[in-house]
């Protein structure tokens, strides 16, 4: 599927650069907190890796310790294995109960694009938008567990509103293996996640007892085996 078909957003729809800030340096992990067995800097790229001797029992974050943006774009390259799984936390908190762990919305990352680019809120009310939705989501009525509120790992508040795209030709633009351009634009209630231009996920969250308006940024190497993640040119404007 072309960029100029019908319901594919074309690279232009993702705003220019002007008015970023670099948040990496490129040569270390000056401003960011995590645990160094999971983390580096290589070649100018922060590297998450999971090896057979450091295999995780929980998600682990490199959390960045600028501040806890409201509204923003963030622009970053990131190249995942295949096997890896992966994800960008914004507007998150801390999950004290484990060391570097967040709460929070996602833009979800993994090596064989099944869910690149949807809106998964880590420790809270999972899917809010696979690939290809534009969703609205609903407060939980009646209110109760979060837990009780959803269903196969997704939100029962989740309400399609707009197909963005056939997931399956979505996926097809995001490369394997190889450096992606993920552009997140979060304002207000309203978060859209761009793989190399294209919307891959929209959400409008309107649950105002579980949303989130400010938090932390945070990278993740995720449970599972072996893997390799690298992030780069990783640029934040605060709108």
């Amino acid at each position: 599927m072309k960029s100029g078909e019908p319901g594919i957003v074309p690279a232009t729809a993702s705003p220019e650069p002007a008015g970023f800030v670099s948040i990496f340096d490129g040569k270390s992990l000056a401003g960011w907190e995590g645990d160094s067995t999971y983390w580096r800097v290589e070649g100018g790229n922060i590297v998450g890796e999971i090896t057979p001797e450091t295999i995780l029992e929980a998600n682990s974050f490199l959390i960045w310790q600028g501040g806890e943006p409201s509204d923003f774009e963030l622009k970053l390259e990131v190249n995942i294995t295949k096997d890896g799984n992966s994800g960008i936390n914004y507007r998150s908190e801390r999950f004290t109960e484990l060391p570097f762990a967040l709460r929070g919305y996602q833009a979800d990352i993994d090596g064989k694009n099944a869910y690149t680019g949807q809106n998964y809120e880590e420790r809270k009310r999972t899917t809010l938008a696979y690939i290809g939705q534009k969703t609205t989501i609903d407060p939980q009525t009646p209110a109760g567990e979060l837990r009780d509120n959803i269903e196969r790992n997704a939100w029962k508040g989740l309400r399609v509103t707009e197909e963005l795209g056939d997931p399956d030709s979505l996926r097809t633009l995001i490369k394997s293996e190889d450096w992606n351009m993920i552009h997140l634009v979060v304002q207000g209630n309203v978060m859209k996640h761009f793989v190399n231009g294209i919307l891959i996920s929209e959400v409008v969250d309107e649950d105002t007892v579980n949303r989130s308006l400010k938090g932390l940024l945070g990278i993740q190497v995720h449970v599972g085996p072996p893997m390799q993640v690298k992030f780069r040119n990783i640029q934040l404007k605060e709108l």
